[in-house]
């Protein structure tokens, strides 16, 4: 008996490790940085000029549809003659989108220069990065406010600083005077989950009379922050691995695989309630099998259609924007899930004679016993239904947000003219993906299985199914308001 307790702590040990191991996956989501377009506005003001220095930063996806929209004869080629149209265009539009008033008064602020360029990004695309300069001769002096309204509809960083030219100072600014990502080209690694969001300034600027001695009130900031550094998506590079030989096509594949894999341990991709769901239920191998396919198909079929969307019809839908009401339709769906296992869980539990039943099952999630009047082919045939719809469900939801790295991956197969081998790689990346949450449902199953077994049950197994449904139920609702939170 000593063993057998032994045993039964152990195993119990085993399912509640495993569960809070994977609960932290509930607050966490994709990146969302291929798809963001970052801003910075550095004000200038000078006694009798105000200069304003402007930086758009676009990161890989948004390059791409803008690489589109500058390639005006659809030759795959971007002419010098086209960026350089381009590039007018979009800082005169830049520039209609900045406002700068100055005691009342809206100042005039004319582009003089600007700059085009395409960074190397991720998975062989480009980024886009364009920096301009404008300028007002209007004497500056007075309360002031600096707006910029570019993008706003869009994902990213947004910077404003406002320095005092010479003989000026400037005085309780809403905003630091020093920057802090160094024009967009270093974020502090400790400010990445919570970007800089500032797009006005509010400030008073006013000539600084001979021998005065002027304390500014800007808001106080560190410059000392650890810098990101520039990310490395090792999915996203195998777009570029040489196929000189049938081996490397193959190394290559591998390498998808591997990293589907490792993908499938980071947080995210419905392990939590998978897991859960397979903890309460007498789940079978078959059911972890099916639950890790649907889960790994739904989110290989998420990143062809955001791949579609992208190049073809993001001018009415951003694809960045769908991802938090996938997250919100993810969730509800879960939730939904949940309270209707919690809801017969609690029944099960509260009878007596319904816990005699657990004595035998027929694998689909039903406890079942033959001596119980409702035990007719007919309702065991319902009950695989009902279960077989609630996976399916399940699977949909946990696999419903596609991954930015694999989507990055085949846009940039894509405009390398390597269509064949992104598909691929997608394929090998997310049979990777399978592969682990399979494995990781199969070692709960037959972990279910063990401990089922053992003759000391009582409490903890009795209630144990309630408390995975509670988990599930959870899950989706976190997942769910933390989509809405981040729309906010």
């Amino acid at each position: 008996m000593v063993r057998i307790a032994h045993a039964h702590r152990l195993i119990l040990g085993l399912l509640v490790a495993t569960l809070a191991a994977l609960v932290p996956a509930l607050a966490a989501a994709h990146p969302l940085g291929n798809f963001t377009i970052n801003r910075y506005s550095h004000v200038e003001l000078a006694a009798n000029q105000t200069l304003v220095r402007y930086i758009i930063d676009m990161a890989e996806i948004p390059a791409l549809q803008e690489r589109q929209k500058i390639d005006t004869d659809s030759d795959g080629i971007l002419s010098q003659v086209e960026q350089d149209t381009y590039r007018d265009a979009l800082a005169r539009t830049l520039a209609a989108n900045l406002a700068l008033t100055v005691a009342g008064q809206q100042v005039a602020l004319l582009p003089q220069e600007a700059t085009l360029s395409f960074p190397a990004g991720q998975g062989g695309l480009e980024t886009l990065r364009l920096e301009m300069n404008l300028v007002s001769n209007t004497a500056a002096d007075g309360q002031a406010e600096f707006r910029d309204t570019n993008f706003v509809d869009r994902i990213g960083w947004s910077e404003v600083i406002v320095v005092a030219g010479q003989g000026m100072a400037v005085r309780r600014s809403t905003v630091p005077d020093t920057g802090i990502s160094d024009e967009l080209r270093s974020y502090p690694a400790n400010m990445l989950d919570t970007p800089s969001s500032i797009t006005t300034a509010s400030f008073e600027i006013a000539p600084v009379a001979p021998g005065e001695q002027v304390s500014t009130t800007t808001s106080p900031i560190s410059t000392s922050y650890p810098q990101a550094n520039k990310p490395v998506d090792n999915l996203a590079a195998l777009v570029a691995v040489p196929l000189s030989s049938p081996w490397g096509l193959l190394a290559a594949l591998a390498a998808a695989l591997g990293l589907g894999a490792a993908h499938a341990l980071a947080p995210g991709h419905g392990k939590t309630i998978v897991a859960a769901y397979l903890v309460g239920t007498r789940g079978t191998a078959w059911h972890a099998l099916f639950l890790g396919l649907t889960t790994t198909i739904t989110h290989t079929a998420g990143v062809f259609a955001l791949g579609l969307l992208t190049l073809f019809v993001s001018r009415y839908i951003l694809p960045e924007q769908l991802y938090p009401w996938l997250s919100v339709a993810s969730g509800v769906m879960v939730a939904l899930i949940g309270i209707g296992l919690l809801r017969q869980r609690l029944s099960s539990a509260r009878t007596p004679h319904a816990q005699a039943a657990h004595m035998h099952s027929h694998g689909f999630g039903v406890y079942h016993s033959h001596t119980q009047p409702d035990s007719s082919d007919q309702s065991v045939s319902a009950n695989r239904r009902s279960t077989t719809r609630r996976l399916l469900l399940l699977g949909i939801s946990g696999g419903l947000i596609p991954c930015p790295s694999a989507l990055v991956l085949l846009l940039g197969a894509i405009a390398a003219g390597r269509t064949g081998l992104g598909l691929g790689l997608v394929v090998a990346f997310s049979f990777g993906l399978a592969v682990v949450l399979t494995a990781i449902g199969l070692v709960l199953v037959y972990a279910r299985h063990l401990f089922v077994r053992l003759p000391v049950r009582g409490f903890a197994l009795r209630y144990l199914p309630v408390a995975s449904a509670l988990i599930v139920t959870l899950a989706g609702g976190a997942i769910a308001v933390q989509a809405l939170i981040s729309m906010s």
